[in-house]
């Protein structure tokens, strides 16, 4: 269950926010909101992607990410050029570290771009005060 506690330390630091149980999906919520969850999207992907233990499946993840995240023109095209040539290369043999060279560009991103945003959002500002009102 949501608590306040976890809501107020969000704001303490981005960190704080995508390892919180609930942050990542109030902060994709909010980022839908405004059409621009595809970085979080990434990132959430991207750690699930990391603990996948078969190859096979590995692999196939992997295209996905790189097809829909980072190939040129992709649907939600996200990281430019000199990453993307390194992604290319690591992932003609997927590993759970081939994406993170793009992670550390969109992480920083997020914290410095939408996290402040969503801190000072309505959204996030009524989640704080329904908490504070009702107690929980």
């Amino acid at each position: 269950r949501l608590s306040l506690e976890e809501v107020l330390q969000w704001s303490q630091s981005f960190q704080k926010l995508v390892t919180s149980k609930y942050g990542p999906m109030i902060y994709k919520a909010c980022l839908k909101t405004e059409h621009s969850d595809e970085n979080i999207e990434f990132w959430l992907a991207c750690e699930a992607y990391k603990k996948i233990t078969s190859q096979r499946k590995r692999i196939s993840v992997a295209r996905k990410l790189f097809t829909n995240y980072i190939q040129p023109q992709a649907p939600n095209e996200l990281i430019d050029s000199p990453a993307r040539k390194a992604i290319i290369k690591n992932i003609q043999e997927p590993t759970q570290s081939c994406f993170d060279e793009a992670l550390k560009i969109i992480y920083t991103h997020m914290e410095r771009d939408s996290y402040p945003q969503f801190l000072e959002s309505k959204f996030y500002q009524k989640l704080k005060h329904s908490l504070q009102t009702n107690g929980n």
